[in-house]
């Protein structure tokens, strides 16, 4: 049996923090983008979860995401 590929990230290249220190364009708070390398594939798809949460509560989102 092959191992689980690891999560991708949700960088898209517009990096730059809020006042909540929450990148405006993937939306990982900068602990959850330091972390990132040593999560768990578990702990990638928790932070993507919040993700699109405050991607959504921040009405952002133009149109549904797509479920994996």
């Amino acid at each position: 049996m092959s191992e689980e590929r690891p999560v991708k990230s949700p960088c898209v290249s517009v990096c730059a923090l809020d006042d909540q220190d929450i990148c405006i364009g993937c939306q990982r708070t900068a602990e959850e983008i330091t972390r990132w390398g040593r999560m768990s594939n578990d702990e990638r798809r928790e932070v993507l979860q919040r993700c699109v949460e405050r991607t959504r509560a921040a009405g952002q989102f133009l149109q549904q995401p797509a479920r994996p």
